[in-house]
């Protein structure tokens, strides 16, 4: 670090504890959806859940306009909390019971226009109180479930490789602003904001799956819809992780961007081109872009017959496999 006018140092390492945490939940439709709170993003998925449980969305159909713009417009409203809140919990005092109640999520949904896109919104006002990444879930005989994620951020990381140690280390504070009062300004001890997100959803308290999307920004947005996909449309485990995606980008981001023109919509194949007319219509904007729709894998638990189902991501590398 000091040969490349780094400022961590010995001592920083030295100082640093990792932590065991609680992880926070939502209820959607009767499912336990969990995740880990900040300094991560997790609860964005907890936000979005939070935001179209207050829609039929069985009715208005996978790959349908109204269910679609629903979609970009929750993500939206919960990326502009995250730009804004989303930091090391450490150093703020990050609301964090509020922005993942359901009464706050009735609050933002009075926002969204059926009929029309938004070009910005403004993240939520109130006192605060008290791409190199891998995804593995496993579970054993006797019915523990594991979700774990990592990464070393951009690419490769840093690119850095310290002496011969053989190992590249991450950039994850290039994800911290330096725009002072900032919740995620730069600071000395402390830790950025960070995209990684292992998801997990229980069933009346008993494990139901162990589940993550891989892919910056795309893993809230991927999480939620394929927890849509399952519990709204229907689908089976593998189906949920093949149906093709939406990704929304151009939100307000932690690291100081604020999204002004509504962003950019990008759509796999498999949409049908007068949805995409009418979404047009409503004032989304869409952009070109064959990758980035994040990589999938998980695990399912049926109680009944004691059997486990396993998917994995159609779009890379990954596999599932029993042993």
């Amino acid at each position: 670090m000091k040969s490349n006018g780094g400022f961590l140092s010995c001592e920083d390492l030295a100082e640093h504890k990792s932590e065991w945490v609680e992880p926070v939940s939502a209820n959607y439709r009767g499912f336990d959806i969990w995740q880990l709170p900040p300094n991560g993003q997790g609860i964005a998925v907890l936000q979005m859940l939070n935001i179209l449980e207050g829609y039929d969305l069985k009715s208005k159909g996978f790959g349908s306009a109204e269910y679609m713009h629903l979609f970009i417009e929750a993500k939206k409203l919960a990326f502009e909390d995250r730009a804004k809140y989303y930091a090391d919990p450490d150093f703020n005092r990050i609301p964090v019971s509020k922005l993942i109640s359901k009464e706050y999520a009735a609050e933002r949904r009075k926002l969204i226009d059926s009929n029309k896109a938004a070009l910005s919104y403004e993240a939520g006002k109130f006192a605060p109180d008290e791409d190199d990444t891998i995804y593995l879930t496993v579970a054993d005989r006797w019915g523990n479930m594991v979700s774990l994620i990592q990464s070393n951020y951009q690419g490769m990381g840093s690119g850095m490789t310290p002496g011969k140690l053989g190992f590249i280390l991450q950039d994850r504070g290039e994800l911290f602003t330096l725009q002072q009062g900032h919740f995620n300004c730069y600071a000395p001890h402390k830790r950025p904001f960070h995209t990684i997100i292992p998801g997990f959803i229980t069933k009346d308290g008993k494990p139901f799956m162990s589940f993550g999307v891989m892919g910056g920004s795309m893993q809230p947005q991927g999480q939620v819809q394929v927890i849509i996909n399952i519990i709204d449309f229907g689908m089976n485990l593998q189906e949920a992780g093949d149906a093709a995606r939406i990704r929304h980008g151009g939100s307000s981001e932690p690291t100081g961007e604020k999204m002004t023109d509504g962003g950019t919509v990008y759509l796999e194949s498999g949409f049908k081109p007068e949805v995409v007319e009418e979404l047009k219509k409503m004032g989304h904007r869409f952009g070109s872009d064959p990758g980035g729709f994040g990589g999938y894998q998980a695990i399912m638990y049926d109680e009944k017959n004691k059997v486990y189902y396993g998917a994995s991501e159609s779009r890379k590398d990954g596999q599932a496999a029993g042993y």
